[in-house]
Parts: structure tokens; C-alpha cells; sequence
């Protein structure tokens, strides 16, 4: 029998389930000051995904409206994982997913690593009911793109039902050094096109590598970013994402630089006083991860800002010292001019009530058909295609209403 408590009271231990001679506990915990604290606290013992990091949960909840919780297990009386979920309605139900949806990548739940032998399937699914008994009104867990490893801790949820992520990750191999990434992407051909960029650049009045530190350089570029992704977005047809996006990347930003060690990273490439390029990047283990990238789309395009930016930010961290840089997920041809690794990543889609059952199924079904759509690389590119066709369309449609209305006006 599993129980559990919800509450806004720290003291939330209830008794979950008998797993051979350990009995371990659940604990939901709905989001406080206290529970921050104890939640830094704890993740500073373990490693996790950059949307489990503290400083993210902490931006999230401090600019985002939607309810946090702490879901987590003890055994032998110390907490050994914690997950902090975001709680959203979804298509008539109530989702308790990770933080930040779909922003949200390479998901891992902060484990002790010691003790992450005994989180087997019977002990994911204590939390699960405990999750059940305490929140009756969640009807189902989605914790998408989720990371199978790291540091050599497997991730618990790989245990129970899950489907494999829409879209693979790609990551470059640094273990070598930057000499060993150009042998291996084709030496003489890349830096015969870095240099190439770099006149470009120099001829449009010379450039530089800007890394936030200061409020003011976040906030610049974070607008850079936005501004950016914007117009791609409107150019491409798709929904922008990041609409909405300001006050959570500044808090991130900000709040990272306040520790010795950042786990988020801000660069941007300034071109004749212009930022050209931007990329957001966290820090997981000895992994380098661009979580988002963007660049202007105007008369330098030509000279691949974004593919600029990469290179040196990529021979950054091979001076830092990091063993991967992770390009996050999908399938882009910039990534694979770069990358020798391929990952995929799992969702996990755990029902809690029927409701959720029958949301289970379908969120299976589109994320099976997503998959399948960007495997067949014909059909994935007719998609786009007629996405941007559409967009087109909506932008012409804009314009000549635009040029009726202004021509009404001058009459006037």
C-alpha cells in the first residue's frame, strides 16, 4: 500500500511500499522557499539534467505562473531522488510534467549516485502512487526527452513503459582535443571556411565572442535571442516559442552568474557593433550543451554567423576541459557538419487515472507519427516546405492588407 502526503509544510514522509527489506518513502511537496533551499541543497551531491538544475527551477518558479512540486523517494531514511515537476493542463488533463515542457532537454532526475542501484522499477512505481494517492487530480506524468545515463548513474524511468523521443540528439566527441574534432569533420576544408568567415567578418567592421556576465550583457542578448528566433520562426511558419520566453531566460542567465561555476551559459557574436549570432548553453557533468542557438538572417548570412559562433565556442570547451559538447536534440545539417555521436533520448508517459490512460495513447501515437515523419527525410522536407508555403501565404496576405489600409490612410 502507498501513501503520501501533499502539503506546503516540509514534514511530508509517508510510507510507500515494502521493495525486499527496504521500505521506501514518498514525498510530494509542493514548492516553497524551504523546499528550494533543501532542493540546492541536495542536488549539490548528485548530477541532473539542466531543467532539474536548481537555478533553472528557481527562474522557472520565480517567472512562470504554472504549480511546481517536488516529487521524491527516501531509503534508509535519507532522500536518495528528487524530481521537481511542473503541474499543467494539457488537452483536458492535468499534467505533471517536466519543468519547462518543451524547452526542457536531456531530462534526468538528481539521483545519489550511490544509492541509484536501488531505484529498480518497483521503486519508480511507489513514487508514481505515491504521486496518485497524494495528488488524485493529476491524471497523468510526461517527462519527455530524458537523458538514459550520466556519469554512469542510469536514470530510474528507463525502468518503467516508455517510447522512444521524437527527435535523436547529436553531440561531438572532444575527449581528443580540438586537432582531433578538425581531423575528424575534414581539417583542411573547415578551416579554409573559418577563414573565409573570418575576413567576411572583418570586412564588416571586425567581430568578437561576447560571454554574459553582467546583467546588462544578459539582458542584450537574451533580446538579440528573442529577436532572432522571431523572425526565423515567422519565416519558417511555426508557432514561436519563445514568445513568452524574457523574464525566465534573464532570471536563468542572471542567476547562474551569481555561482563560482555557471551551469548556463550566455555567447553571443557581435559583428560591426550588431549581434549576429546567440547561443545558450548549459553545464551537466563534463558535457557542454547548446540548449538553444539563433542568428540574423540579413546581408552576413552569408557568412554563417551561427557556424562561426560554434567553432569557437566548440574550442572553448575543448580549453575548459569538457569531454562532449552536446548539440541537444534534432536533426539539422549545421549539427551533423560537426557531430559524431548520435543519441536518443525517451518519454516517459506514465497514466495516473482513465483520463490519462486515454491521453497516454494518443500523446503515443503523435510522438510515434512525429518520429516517423523526420526518419523519412522526403517527407520531412515536403512538410517544411509546405509549412513555409504557408507562411508565405500568411505574410503576403499581411502585407496587402497592410498596403490597403496604408493606402486608405494617405487618401485620407
Amino acid at each position: 500500500m502507498v501513501d503520501a502526503v501533499v502539503s506546503k509544510q516540509p514534514t511530508l514522509n509517508q510510507r510507500a511500499i515494502v521493495s525486499g527489506n527496504v521500505v521506501p518513502l514518498t514525498h510530494v511537496e509542493a514548492v516553497t522557499d524551504e523546499a528550494l533551499r533543501r532542493y540546492r541543497e541536495f542536488t549539490s551531491q548528485t548530477t541532473c539534467g539542466a531543467a532539474q538544475h536548481p537555478d533553472w527551477v528557481d527562474a522557472w518558479t520565480r517567472t512562470r505562473s504554472s504549480e511546481i512540486l517536488f516529487l521524491s523517494l527516501e531509503l534508509a531514511g535519507r532522500t536518495v531522488l528528487m524530481m521537481p515537476l511542473e503541474v499543467v493542463r494539457q488537452k483536458g488533463c492535468r499534467v505533471a510534467r517536466a519543468i519547462g515542457g518543451n524547452h526542457a532537454n536531456g531530462n534526468f532526475p538528481p539521483i545519489l549516485p550511490d544509492h541509484a542501484h536501488a531505484l529498480n522499477t518497483d521503486a519508480v512505481a511507489a513514487m508514481l502512487k505515491g504521486l496518485h494517492r497524494a495528488r488524485p487530480d493529476i491524471d497523468l506524468v510526461l517527462i519527455e526527452r530524458q537523458t538514459a545515463s550520466i556519469n554512469g548513474v542510469t536514470n530510474p524511468f528507463a525502468s518503467i513503459t516508455n517510447v522512444p523521443s521524437a527527435n535523436i540528439g547529436l553531440a561531438l566527441d572532444l575527449s581528443c582535443g580540438f586537432e582531433a574534432v578538425l581531423d575528424r569533420i575534414g581539417r583542411k576544408r573547415r578551416l579554409k571556411k573559418h577563414r573565409s568567415q573570418t575576413r567576411k567578418l572583418e570586412a564588416a567592421g571586425g567581430f568578437r565572442r561576447i560571454e554574459a556576465k553582467m546583467p546588462d550583457e544578459v539582458e542584450r542578448l537574451v533580446a538579440a535571442f528573442l529577436n532572432q528566433k522571431a523572425d526565423r520562426f515567422q519565416r519558417l511558419g511555426i508557432r514561436n516559442v519563445f514568445a513568452d520566453m524574457q523574464p525566465f531566460l534573464t532570471a536563468l542567465f542572471n542567476q547562474a552568474q551569481t555561482s563560482p561555476a555557471p551551469a548556463f551559459l550566455l555567447h553571443g557574436l557581435e559583428v560591426g557593433g550588431t549581434i549576429r549570432a546567440v547561443t545558450g548553453s548549459s553545464v551537466v557533468g563534463d558535457r557542454l550543451i547548446c540548449e538553444f542557438g539563433s542568428i540574423v538572417e540579413d546581408e552576413l548570412v552569408h557568412a554563417s554567423p551561427g557556424d562561426f559562433l560554434f567553432f569557437l565556442n566548440i574550442e572553448d570547451a575543448v580549453r575548459q576541459g569538457f569531454e562532449t559538447y552536446d548539440f541537444s536534440v534534432g536533426d539539422e545539417g549545421y549539427k551533423r557538419a560537426w557531430c559524431d555521436i548520435e543519441m536518443q533520448q525517451f518519454d516517459t508517459i506514465a497514466p495516473l487515472s482513465l483520463k490519462g490512460r486515454v491521453y497516454a495513447l494518443a500523446l503515443q501515437g503523435v510522438i510515434g507519427a512525429k518520429r516517423r515523419i523526420k526518419a523519412n527525410d522526403r517527407l520531412w522536407a515536403l512538410l517544411k516546405r509546405l509549412r513555409r508555403g504557408t507562411a508565405s501565404a500568411r505574410s503576403d496576405a499581411t502585407s496587402s492588407d497592410a498596403s490597403s489600409t496604408d493606402g486608405g490612410d494617405g487618401s485620407d
